[in-house]
């Protein structure tokens, strides 16, 4: 196992061209025109903040092995050898696929003082374990405040010039986790990184957001899709467009057993009794419910195993489970399959850059869960009740949501790169974001 995580170390710095002593050395060519207000430099920092974290990918028996994961820099291994496009990622290493684009991106400045804002290459979650699992379960309040020393004492001039306002940096986990109340005394579930006062100016970029602080803005949950080229994008959307869609609707995840009304168990009851085909003249649809049991995480590192099913649907149901956000959201939109949501928090409040409010009603349906689970409101009854042009064009609209909601390869080709994707549209949504409060706050 060492000898396995000491290959992936090595190539991570060997691909990114970097050291441990010099985690921005990619950086320092000179910006290229055309980068006004896009300028955004790399913090230096310790490889204990990052690098050195890969070293515990195994440390934690709570957890799967992680190790595995880090390959191709957190894209995983390829689903099978073949695959260039499909991998086995899992969402915890956002950190480490971000971190990568980062150093691709054509407007990095060496000097601090030219950018418009300061990115911090720091494994958030991966550091969070130690907390979460491991030896410091107990001092869970003390996450991040290293990070705020170092950034204090290591030139401290980069901080201060806009008091952290212009900073950002990527944390692979729900806000929930990192929002234990630094007043919880014994600890409870999470750390209290957002919780720090020594942060709220910094923009956090998560996999889920809660709705008030202003600082987190949710990004999507990475799929197993990171496709290198154009073609392997465009030859997956053809796809997904021809895809024939023999199930109404379907339901990819675990829970749904308890006895107590909530959600998932209504949509596992519905699915269960109503498995036979729709009423004549609904359509095309062989049968109304299609069941895909993911319990226990068996789903998370197999996409075949979803995927196809998602395919085959119309609908793909998105209840909430330990947060109102999942990663099967994503897993459903790239399969072309429009997604039906219970509650806003799952989607309609979290991810504005990447899924517009004002357009989520024609690529999304939401019922609300209480309507189901205490009213008796039939979720099949309602999807029946769209008519089948809605439904083509909301299709449509997923389909073409698609180069948005994926992480690209890194090092893909250079026409590619003018796509914009997942990761695009995040840092160009916290270059505006950083803008408008460094506006605010100077006024």
């Amino acid at each position: 196992m060492a000898t396995t995580i000491s290959f992936f170390l090595a190539l991570f710095l060997s691909v990114l061209g970097l050291t441990r002593s010099d985690p921005t050395a990619a950086a320092a060519a000179a910006v290229p025109d055309g980068c006004s207000g896009r300028r955004i430099h790399v913090r230096r920092m310790p490889p204990r903040f990052n690098l050195d974290l890969l070293a515990t990918c195994a440390d934690y028996p709570l957890l799967e092995d992680l190790c595995p994961y880090l390959a191709n820099h957190g894209l995983g291994r390829p689903t099978h050898n073949r695959s260039r496009s499909w991998f086995r990622t899992d969402p915890l290493m956002l950190e480490l696929v971000f971190h990568r684009r980062v150093l691709e991106l054509p407007c990095l400045t060496p000097d601090p003082d030219l950018a418009d804002a300061v990115f911090l290459p720091y494994y958030a979650g991966l550091d969070a374990l130690r907390y979460l699992y491991g030896r410091d379960v107990n001092s869970s309040a003390d996450h991040g405040l290293d990070l705020y020393r170092f950034l204090r004492a290591n030139d401290p001039g980069i901080w201060e010039r806009r008091s952290g306002h212009d900073h950002f940096l990527v944390m692979a986990r729900p806000a929930w986790d990192f929002s234990q109340p630094l007043s919880n005394d014994p600890p409870i579930w999470g750390t209290s990184f957002l919780e720090l006062p020594e942060f709220y100016n910094v923009t956090a970029l998560t996999l889920e957001a809660r709705a008030w602080p202003w600082q987190e803005q949710a990004i999507p949950y990475p799929t197993s899709f990171h496709p290198p080229d154009s073609p392997l994008l465009e030859s997956w959307m053809a796809r997904v467009r021809r895809s024939r869609r023999t199930a109404l609707m379907l339901f990819a995840g675990g829970g749904g057993i308890s006895a107590a009304p909530n959600i998932r168990r209504s949509i596992r009851l519905e699915c269960e009794n109503g498995t036979e085909a729709p009423p004549s003249g609904s359509g095309y649809y062989a049968k109304t419910c299609d069941f895909v049991d993911c319990s226990n995480g068996i789903c998370e590192h197999n996409p075949i195993k979803y995927m196809r099913p998602m395919l085959k649907a119309a609908f793909c149901l998105q209840p909430p489970g330990d947060t109102p956000t999942r990663r099967s959201t994503f897993d459903s939109l790239l399969a072309g399959c429009i997604p039906v949501f219970f509650e806003d928090q799952s989607a309609r409040s979290q991810y504005q850059w990447h899924m517009p409010e004002e357009e989520f009603d024609e690529f999304s349906v939401t019922i609300p869960k209480e309507e189901v689970v205490y009213k008796g409101l039939k979720i099949v009854d309602v999807l029946m009740g769209i008519p089948i042009e809605r439904v083509k064009r909301m299709r449509e609209k997923v389909v073409e949501m698609i180069p948005r909601i994926i992480y690209r390869k890194h090092g893909g080709s250079p026409g590619f790169r003018s796509t914009m994707d997942a990761f695009d549209v995040a840092v160009e949504g916290t270059l505006k974001r950083i803008k408008a409060r460094l506006e605010e706050v100077s006024v």
